[in-house]
């Protein structure tokens, strides 16, 4: 069926000459060029104002909210911007089609993201309650168990690809152990959730395939209940249905896996790619939590996103804003936003990564240790560890929402495991807490591998293999 197009927004204004991308007068967040370089689209947009118009799909438009108070403007405003995609006049007209790839991430689902008021409040106690009822303690311990089986993997062959081979693979095995996931269910939840992300996969055929393992999952806890998420929030007293159930483990899925990877790999990115972290511990600074601060503000894992609808026509920085146009927030942009002094980004965390207002992330840290544990266990693991290409070679994936690697080679002195490899708990059969963990105050017991020859190459000895040679003793 011929979709009718959509009239062009009055306000709509021609980016100015050298925006890297055009699509009928409005700049794309799409394609090759913004995936290689998005803070150029932002510094062209910014010549309109902290508001404008874009394209985030062929035929999808959007209003991008690029300024950082604006941005908080429309996060803590509920009285006038909805979440709920119903209000989304262009999918409910037909001019935006139904497969159109952006929208299985902006589709209204009965979870706590796409909803308001006493319908999210009910969506966000199960979820918050039951994230409550996770031991920090344990789930570092965790997160170090499946680190190690990834490590032990890779460590042999001295090269890998940090994307595909660890940072992508390490929520997927804390996701299935967490949520008392068999590997089969978890194979098609990560592979649904990631292809809804990537603009160039089909992503009707992956919001089929998402749908299909959150239901066989459900389906498992109603009949076999466990020490697992999935389990808990069965049984909270908000007392959600199955339908209900399987749309807050598609959004917890999403949160949890692919922007979880995009922060672990970015921050390892920036660690071996900046010198400003080849320096020593001098000082007590704690480097991992420095590049993951610094991730955050300038390279967020989701760089566009927080979708809204204005209620009624209304205006932000002075721009008109439609009911039922979606108003996106660019996290990467607010953050970097020029009026926003570098004293004031320094030293804190009011970065929008984890969104603002009442729909800010309700498992920021539980996601932030996770990245942490993962970092510190690789470059412990793997002290030695650099680039094995030059960082302007690396790739980034298309999309209007996710800022993600399409890979990130490296190499190192391989390490040979003297212990048998912890074993591979990818089936979901295990409890999740099965033992206490160590807390992150607790020295931790040196590792079972041997160091490999110093690479012959010479570079900047960085700050973590002094740790790991203190930390082991050597």
């Amino acid at each position: 069926m011929t979709s009718p197009t959509a009239p062009e927004p009055a306000y709509a204004a021609v980016p100015p000459p050298g925006c890297p991308a055009h699509a009928g007068g409005l700049a794309r967040l799409y394609g090759p060029e913004h995936a290689a370089d998005p803070k150029a689209t932002f510094a062209a947009l910014r010549t309109q104002g902290s508001v404008a118009p874009v394209e985030i799909a062929p035929g999808v438009e959007a209003t991008l909210v690029i300024g950082y108070q604006s941005a908080l403007e429309v996060l803590r405003s509920p009285e006038r911007f909805s979440k709920n995609p119903r209000r989304w006049q262009a999918l409910a007209d037909g001019s935006v089609p139904a497969d159109s790839p952006v929208v299985p991430m902006m589709m209204h689902r009965p979870n706590a993201l796409w909803s308001d008021g006493e319908e999210h409040a009910r969506y966000r106690s199960a979820i918050t309650d039951t994230l409550a009822q996770i031991d920090p303690n344990e789930l570092r311990g965790h997160v170090e168990e499946c680190a190690d089986i990834l490590i032990d993997r890779i460590g042999p062959d001295g090269t890998a690809d940090l994307l595909s081979d660890y940072s992508a693979m390490l929520p997927m095995l804390v996701f299935n152990r967490m949520f008392g996931c068999p590997a089969d269910i978890g194979d098609k939840l990560v592979f649904g959730m990631s292809r809804i992300f990537d603009a160039e996969a089909d992503a009707e055929k992956a919001n089929q395939v998402l749908t299909e393992g959150g239901i066989e999952l459900v389906a498992l806890k109603r009949r076999e209940p466990g020490a697992d998420v999935t389990s808990w929030m069965m049984a909270h007293p908000a007392r959600l249905t199955d339908l209900e159930m399987l749309h807050q483990l598609a959004l917890l899925m999403g949160a949890g896996t692919e922007p979880e990877q995009n922060l672990i790999c970015n921050a390892l990115l920036l660690l071996l790619s900046d010198d400003r972290f080849a320096g020593d511990l001098a000082g007590g600074s704690m480097p991992v939590d420095e590049a993951l601060d610094e991730v955050l503000w300038t390279d967020p894992p989701l760089a566009n996103y927080a979708v809204h609808y204005a209620i009624q026509d209304t205006e932000v920085d002075g721009v008109e804003v439609p009911a039922g146009r979606p108003v996106l927030v660019s996290f990467t942009a607010a953050n970097t936003d020029p009026a926003l002094s570098g004293e004031r980004r320094a030293g804190n965390r009011a970065h929008l990564a984890w969104s603002a207002g009442p729909h800010t992330c309700p498992a920021k840290s539980a996601a932030r240790l996770i990245a942490a544990v993962a970092v510190e266990k690789l470059l412990d693991r793997l002290p030695d560890v650099e680039l094995d290409c030059e960082v302007e070679q690396l790739e980034w994936r298309q999309g209007p929402f996710h800022r993600a690697l399409t890979a990130l080679p490296v190499r190192f002195p391989p390490i040979a495991v003297t212990v048998p490899a912890a074993t591979d708990e990818t089936s979901g059969d295990t409890e999740w807490n099965p033992k206490p963990a160590p807390s992150s105050s607790t020295p931790q017991d040196a590792t079972s591998t041997a160091r490999g020859p110093v690479s012959a190459k010479a570079a900047p000895r960085r700050w973590w293999r002094f740790l790991a040679v203190w930390r082991r003793g050597r």
